[in-house]
C-alpha cells in the first residue's frame, strides 16, 4: 500500500527504524511518498519536519531537497538522486548510494557503494568492502575492515584501511592524500601527475619514467612534476605507483586487488574475468588429472579403495602391466601429493601411481 505526506519544498525526513530494506529515491515534486506494508509503516509529522518507521521493507520517494537522517537499518539501502544533506546512523546490511550531495556515516557492517557525490563523504566505521566514485567533495573513511577502491575524487583523502586500497586519481594543486593500509597500495595517476610522494612499505615500486627503483627501499620521497599535490601512502606489504591506465590487467600479480570486484569502467572487469578464466582452466586440468589418475588406479587391479571427493578410486600395490602413456602432467603430481599429504594413500601407493601414469608398469 502506498501513503503520501506534504510537507514542503525541503522537508527534513527522520527515518527512525527499518527492519526491512529501503529503497530511497528523490523526485522534482514536493510529496513525500511511502509504500510498504500498512500494518508496518508508522509516519508522524509536524510541520517540515516527518518522521518515519517501518517493522518491514519501505520505499520512498521524497523532495530531492530533502535533508535525511536514518537511524537505524537492518537490511539493505539504496539511495538515488538527494541533493540535501544526508546522515545514517548505523545500518547492517549493504548500501548503495548514486547521484547525491553529501554523505555522513557512523556505521555500516557490510559493504558501501557510492557514485556521485557533490558535497563531502565521511564515514565512520565500516566492516566490508568500499568503492567510491566521482565525489566533487573530501573523503575520510576513519576505519574501512576490508578493501576500498576509490576513483575521480576532487577533494582531499585521509582514509585508514584494513585490507588493500586501489586509488585512480589525478591529484589536484594542494590536496593532499593520506592512506594507510593493512596490505597492499596500487595508486594510479595521469602521466602528466604533479605530485610529491611519501611512500612507506614493505616494497615500494615505481613504474614512472625518469623514476627509478630501489629494491631495497622500504621508505621513499618522489617529486613527480612541480610536485603541488601531497601523498603520504602507509602500506603494510607492498606499494605500487603507475601511470599506466591498464595497471589493473597485472594488479593480481602484485597484490590481492582482483578481490576488490568493484566497477572501473574495464578495470575491475577485466581482472574479474581473468581470474574466471583462470579458475575455470585450473578447475578442467584438475578434474581432467583427478580421471585420469582413477583411471590408472582401476587398471592397477587394486585391492585398497581410497574414496576422493565423488570419486573412489583404486590404489593398491599389486596391479597388471601398464601400456606406455605420456609423462604425467602437473596437475596429475599435485592430485597424487595432495592425496598423499591428506594420508589417503601410502608413500607406496602414490608412487605406484605416478610409475602407472609415466608409462610403467
Amino acid at each position: 500500500m502506498s501513503k503520501t505526506v506534504s510537507a514542503g519544498h525541503a522537508p527534513k525526513i527522520f527515518i527512525e527504524s527499518i527492519s526491512g530494506d529501503l529503497s530511497l529515491v528523490g523526485w522534482e515534486s514536493d510529496e513525500i511518498l511511502l509504500k510498504g506494508d500498512d500494518d508496518e509503516m508508522h509516519v508522524k509529522q509536524d510541520g517540515d519536519e516527518v518522521k518515519i518507521s517501518c517493522g518491514d521493507d519501505l520505499s520512498l520517494r521524497i523532495p530531492k531537497t530533502a535533508s535525511v537522517f536514518i537511524k537505524s537499518l537492518d537490511g539493505d539501502a539504496s539511495i538515488r538522486g538527494i541533493i540535501g544533506s544526508i546522515e545514517l546512523k548505523e545500518i547492517s546490511g549493504d548500501l548503495s548510494i548514486r547521484d547525491v550531495n553529501s554523505v555522513a556515516i557512523d556505521t555500516i557492517h557490510s559493504d558501501l557503494s557510492l557514485r556521485g557525490a557533490k558535497g563531502d563523504l565521511a564515514v565512520k566505521t565500516a566492516h566490508g568492502d568500499v568503492s567510491i566514485r566521482e565525489v566533487d567533495g573530501n573523503v575520510s573513511l576513519n576505519s574501512v575492515a576490508d578493501d576500498l577502491a576509490l576513483r575521480d575524487v576532487r577533494g582531499n583523502v585521509n582514509v585508514s584501511v584494513g585490507g588493500d586500497v586501489v586509488l585512480y586519481v589525478n591529484p589536484l594543486p594542494g590536496n593532499a592524500y593520506a592512506v594507510t593500509a593493512g596490505d597492499d597500495i596500487l595508486l594510479v595517476m595521469p602521466p602528466k601527475a604533479n605530485a610529491t610522494l611519501t611512500l612507506n612499505a614493505d616494497e615500494i615500486h615505481v613504474d614512472w619514467q625518469g623514476v627509478d627503483n630501489d629494491e631495497d627501499a622500504t621508505s621513499r620521497v618522489i617529486t613527480l612534476g612541480d610536485g603541488s599535490a601531497g601523498f603520504n601512502l602507509n602500506a603494510g606489504s607492498d606499494i605500487r605507483v603507475t601511470n599506466q591506465s591498464d595497471a589493473g590487467d597485472s594488479a593480481e600479480d602484485f597484490g590481492n586487488f582482483a578481490g576488490v570486484g568493484f566497477d572501473w569502467s574495464g578495470f575491475g572487469e577485466r581482472i574479474s574475468r581473468q581470474v574466471e578464466q583462470a579458475t575455470r582452466r585450473a578447475t578442467k586440468q584438475a578434474e581432467e588429472a583427478a580421471r585420469r589418475v582413477e583411471r590408472t588406479g582401476r587398471r592397477m587391479n587394486s585391492k585398497v579403495n581410497v574414496g576422493v571427493g565423488r570419486w573412489n578410486w583404486d590404489v593398491s600395490p599389486s596391479g597388471i602391466p601398464m601400456p606406455p602413456k605420456p609423462q604425467a602432467s602437473e596437475e596429475e603430481r599435485l592430485a597424487i601429493l595432495k592425496m598423499l599429504q591428506e594420508k589417503k594413500i601410502t608413500a607406496d601407493q602414490a608412487e605406484q601411481l605416478l610409475t602407472a601414469l609415466e608409462g610403467g608398469s
